[in-house]
């Protein structure tokens, strides 16, 4: 069991640093150890390949984001109109 916990921390790791390595925010000693847990897990080379297809599609999407004056906004409505529902 105590070697099932390691793979699984292991695989935890692997993944964030995908995570940070998609916002370019990974570390090149990261990157390496990354690619070398790639070579032996299957599992996380498919998190990785999925990682990489959906950051292509959102740089092919076109989303546009809310600005923080929006979200404020937003937010400030919807506190009101909760505010109004619990009254």
């Amino acid at each position: 069991m105590n070697t099932q916990m390691n793979i699984n921390k292991a695989c935890e790791k692997a993944n964030h640093v995908c995570d940070k390595s998609q916002y370019k925010e990974a570390s090149f000693l990261e990157k390496v150890k990354l690619n070398l847990h790639l070579i032996f897990c299957k599992a996380c080379r498919k998190y990785s390949s999925n990682n990489q297809k959906l950051t292509k599609k959102m740089h092919h999407a076109n989303v546009e984001c809310m600005h923080k004056q929006e979200k404020e906004v937003l937010k400030q409505n919807l506190t009101k109109a909760i505010k109004e529902q619990q009254n």
